[in-house]
């Protein structure tokens, strides 16, 4: 039991100091953040995700900023059997921009860079079953990542150990469609 505990322990300080060179967002604003967003394309060391990859399609989030510089996020990930739906807190760590989600096994979240109007590059690093991997995500305001985001993203997954062979870009899904048409409103967006 001793030897777990101290794994872990281990672990997670491991993770501090591998994640302390990845920047967050300078003076980063989380009501202009709030809003929806497409998951438009990803890369990961995760091996789950590297199995699955060509399978995974584009999914949503709903961010809203809450108190203490907290987001709640609604997200609607399609898949084989329709959509699912997960409601989580992005708890606030640290400065503005820095969050970690322990419902989804996020250790460390951050929001690396972002113009608000387009586009989002979001760092996480995650455990999952005593497993520690990286994903860096592209967010994107509507379905089409402009030319800028996607060089920014690209050039942003390497510094982090990540390579071309584990990125995808991710199709579109009708899926979640109707329910992303609400959030568009519900969030001020226009479709």
């Amino acid at each position: 039991m001793k030897s777990v505990l101290l794994g872990r322990v281990l672990a997670l300080l491991w993770a501090s100091v591998a994640c302390a060179d990845v920047l967050v967002q300078p003076d980063f604003d989380a009501e202009k953040f709030s809003g929806l967003w497409y998951m438009v394309s990803m890369a990961s060391d995760c091996k789950v995700f590297l199995g699955k990859k060509e399978h995974l399609l584009m999914s949503s989030a709903a961010v809203t900023a809450t108190a203490g510089g907290n987001l709640s996020v609604h997200m609607e990930v399609p898949g084989s059997e329709g959509c699912s739906q997960v409601d989580v807190e992005y708890l606030k760590a640290g400065s503005e921009g820095h969050f970690r989600v322990p419902a989804l096994g996020f250790v460390d979240v951050r929001v690396v860079d972002t113009d608000y109007r387009s586009f989002a590059v979001v760092y996480v690093y995650k455990e999952q079953k005593g497993a520690l991997s990286t994903v860096v995500q592209l967010y994107s305001r509507t379905q089409e990542a402009s030319p800028h985001a996607l060089r920014v993203f690209q050039d942003f997954y390497p510094t982090v150990g990540l390579s071309d062979e584990m990125m995808v870009l991710l199709p579109k899904s009708d899926a979640c469609a109707s329910r992303d048409k609400e959030h568009h409103d519900a969030c001020g967006h226009s479709p």
